[in-house]
């Protein structure tokens, strides 16, 4: 018996297991020279701008990344 809940569960613990990734996974890192001209390229008002939309945009993709990964190992597991 499936639990209802399930649907929620699962998305829930990939996306915990992204945040701890990105959390030890380093996040990309621009040069003085390049993180000014992306900034001035955006329009953004300071560095710290910048680095909050690239900490999202890691998060998002290393949740992305963990979710097709496990999503693949499951459905692998259980064709067996």
């Amino acid at each position: 018996m499936k639990n209802p809940l399930e649907t929620l569960i699962i998305p829930g613990g990939i996306l915990l297991l992204g945040f701890l990734s990105a959390l030890l996974l380093p996040a990309p890192s621009f040069g003085l020279q390049m993180a000014k001209q992306i900034q001035s390229t955006l329009h953004l008002q300071d560095l710290n701008q910048l680095y909050t939309i690239i900490y999202c945009v890691w998060f998002l993709l290393m949740g992305t990344v963990e979710f097709f990964v496990i999503r693949f190992l499951w459905r692998r597991s259980s064709a067996r």
